[in-house]
């Protein structure tokens, strides 16, 4: 079995372990925990008071307030409820490229979700992971036990890449099964047809869920540094490669790979989803911390 130092440095840790993956919007949760609920109940800390309406329950009715104002007032109090995280973590064949930084860009991505998870877990908020090819593979529920983080670990190390992955039609067969509001952080290089993509985020987002996406990326796919004939190998389609000059398709590459970025980054937009760039060559601790840092001012 995997233990969270199988993935994580105690130097990776600290750099995030005072910082706070908060929601931008309060969501809905289930346990006491630190973020503050917009739920109003009668426990915890008091809120207010207000009038007593018909179908008020008497019990809540403050009775002192009664006897100095003749007056029927309810106590209300605000809950305290945890976050609520799933992670999605993509576990199709071209997550498994490693060019010049030697990292594949899976590795750096179970790295994150690992650390992420550990964060979420050490300020008491509820995590769960789903990782994803072609379909949703392990769907482990959101939970906020020490124990869980483990299974979230196993998972993780033991997953295998699968082939190709469509994530619009995974990410919409997610939302019946993702019944609470929360956050749901997606780990991904994100290959696949952005429209679709992005109707499947407005639908999660009609749900109530705040998105963030982790978008991984391996230098070479940015850069393009080949000049050599090179051979490409297809890593979702087995079987599938080609020996071309990379000279002649470099500044087709970069246009389409401008192309796929801007719509990208203008969907998210659209939607307030935050889309975050790692690259595998910068360390993930360093990337996450300046994000979290930056988020909560």
């Amino acid at each position: 079995m995997a233990h969270l130092t199988d993935i994580l440095e105690p130097h990776d840790l600290a750099k995030v372990g005072k910082l706070q993956m908060l929601a931008r919007r309060v969501v809905e949760g289930f346990c006491t925990g630190l973020h503050s609920s917009p739920h109003k109940g009668f426990s915890v800390e008091f809120k207010q008071h207000r009038p007593y309406v018909h179908g008020d329950e008497i019990r809540h009715i403050d009775w002192k307030v009664f006897g100095r104002s003749d007056r029927h007032y309810i106590r209300e109090y605000e809950e305290e409820t945890n976050l609520r995280c799933t992670i999605l973590l993509d576990v199709s064949g071209s997550m498994g490229y490693a060019g010049t930084s030697g990292t594949h860009k899976y590795e750096y991505a179970k790295r994150t979700a690992a650390c992420l998870a550990y964060l979420m877990m050490m300020q008491q908020d509820t995590v769960g992971l789903v990782t994803f090819d072609t379909q949703p593979r392990a769907f482990i529920p959101p939970r906020s036990r020490v124990s869980h983080l483990k299974v979230i670990v196993d998972t993780i190390e033991s997953a295998e890449l699968g082939g190709e992955t469509d994530p619009g039609t995974v990410f919409h067969s997610l939302v019946p099964r993702l019944h609470r509001r929360g956050m749901i952080v997606v780990l991904s290089d994100c290959f696949g047809d952005v429209p679709a993509m992005m109707k499947a985020f407005a639908h999660l987002r009609h749900r109530g869920h705040e998105i963030i996406v982790f978008q991984v990326w391996d230098r070479d796919e940015l850069d393009f540094p080949f000049k050599q004939w090179t051979r490409f190998d297809n890593l979702e389609v087995a079987n599938d490669h080609h020996m071309v000059d990379p000279t002649v398709l470099r500044q087709s590459y970069l246009k389409r790979l401008g192309d796929f970025r801007e719509e990208l980054r203008q969907g998210c937009r659209r939607n307030r989803i935050d889309l975050v760039q790692l690259v595998t060559d910068e360390p993930y601790a360093d990337t996450l911390s300046r994000y979290l840092a930056y988020r909560n001012r």
